[in-house]
């Protein structure tokens, strides 16, 4: 759970550079989170970047890929 919480404020602090974001929301994925984490990780990032179309994109890609 701690390396879940570490995640979100990575990808916080990073979303303002969508390629950086995407690296770091898919080597969260396949490498630092469980496949429950990732189940939260994805329910909380279309809750917090749900209002940005570029970043619904990449999170429907990242996540499609995903259980």
């Amino acid at each position: 759970m701690i390396m879940l919480e570490y995640v979100k404020v990575i990808l916080q602090k990073v979303s303002f550079d969508l390629k950086l974001f995407e690296k770091e929301l898919r080597k969260s994925i396949s490498r630092y989170l469980q496949p429950t984490e990732v189940e939260s990780l994805k329910k909380w990032c279309y809750d917090n970047f749900r209002h940005s179309k570029i970043h619904t994109s990449v999170l429907d890609e990242c996540f499609e890929l995903t259980y």
